[in-house]
């Protein structure tokens, strides 16, 4: 066991509170961590980590270009261990609940910072995707987390550290940000039991690496649940309405009326209506008494179950993508807790019948435009 450092999810808008947790691993680099399902790398370069001492190090208020060079080591090395244990977290999560571990997971964080710098995250399988990836990527998928690109400001005395003004500034690293982490995590997860875009009937070196609406709005839930909060990214879009889309936040009732038709970029917008209706419905679960874990279990079961179903590929993506079909899965896997779970989705305009487009029309018929809260 190694004893590191990490944010731990607290429920209030910020990174967390910062904590020593202990974890079952191993540096197997200087920039390397290793632990039985999962290998965090940082692909920058640098001795990082000591392998013969404790991995505590300081966030360093994200480090970047305005640090020095030793803040900015300190900030990386945080990265690793922070983010080597909230997905840690998340993998235990999964696997005590499907009775079964995913395939080992292989995190990189630094990479797409050239020419410019990039701040976000991705759920790599090996085939085509842009930006295109400098490395071979492994079968059972990757998780890449750029270095950082923009800063965070809050009122002093938050996280961070002084700016001109007297707030606040925080270099935003996707390693340091849970809700990232979770929500990368929630997609190996997705192609590991619904498996959306149907990559196992796909050849190994030629997987798809698009994402539809349910696999962006269930990795935005699991976020959620592992966070403690349906403003899984209030931290670093703090300056974004809690009712604007881009928010993304699950409490606002979205429904099927909100459903953007067509491909064009709408994943992540259409899958904020099945993640909110999702945080409705276990919402409302726990209010009847309900464990959560039996509506999280409930929900993991019944994506293995959409992806246990064969077809033809092109029908099974169609069927695949469809709210209805998940929907009707997760009631088949869960009968005590389905009519709780059928009639918060109801609310939604999700119903277990119909295609995406069917389910708009009828919402947008029968219901105004306004968000309900």
């Amino acid at each position: 066991m190694i004893r590191v450092a990490a944010y731990l999810p607290d429920g209030r808008t910020g990174p967390g509170r910062l904590a020593e947790v202990e974890l079952e691993a191993t540096v197997t680099g200087p920039a390397e961590l290793t632990l039985p399902q999962l290998t965090v790398r940082d692909e920058r370069g640098g001795e990082l980590l000591d392998p013969t001492g404790p991995l505590v190090h300081d966030p360093a208020a994200g480090g970047g270009p305005l640090a020095g060079a030793a803040a900015d080591q300190q900030a990386r090395a945080f990265g690793i261990t922070n983010t080597a244990y909230h997905i840690h977290r998340a993998l235990h999560f999964a696997t005590r609940l499907l009775g079964q571990p995913l395939p080992h997971l292989l995190v990189r964080i630094g990479v797409h910072n050239a020419p410019k710098r990039w701040g976000g995250g991705h759920y790599r399988l090996p085939g085509a995707a842009t930006p295109a990836e400098p490395y071979d990527i492994a079968p059972t998928g990757e998780i890449h987390l750029g270095g950082g690109r923009t800063f965070l400001h809050g009122p002093a005395g938050a996280a961070g550290v002084a700016g001109p003004d007297g707030a606040a500034r925080y270099f935003h690293v996707p390693a340091h940000n849970a809700s990232i982490i979770y929500h990368e995590v929630g997609h190996h997860i997705c192609r590991h039991t619904a498996d959306f875009r149907v990559n196992r009937s796909r050849p190994q070196g030629e997987q798809h690496n698009g994402k539809v609406a349910l696999d962006e709005g269930t990795a935005d839930f699991l976020a959620a649940v592992l966070l403690g909060t349906p403003d899984i990214y209030g931290w670093h879009r703090g300056h974004i309405p809690q009712w604007d889309p881009r928010r993304r936040r699950l409490d606002p009732r979205w429904t099927m009326a909100y459903l953007r038709p067509g491909n064009g970029g709408q994943a992540h917008a259409n899958g904020t209506i099945w993640a909110s209706a999702l945080w409705s419905a276990r919402e409302r679960v726990l209010t009847e008494g309900g464990n959560p874990d039996e509506f999280d279990r409930m929900l993991l079961n019944g994506l293995t179950r959409l992806g246990a179903c064969e077809g033809p590929v092109a029908e099974e993506r169609d069927r695949r993508n469809r709210f209805s079909e998940l929907l009707r899965e997760l009631a088949s896997a869960d009968a005590t807790l389905a009519p709780t779970l059928l009639a918060a989705m109801a609310d939604h305009g999700i119903l277990p019948e119909g295609r995406n487009a069917d389910l708009r029309e009828r919402m947008q018929a029968g219901t105004d435009t306004a968000v309900v809260t």
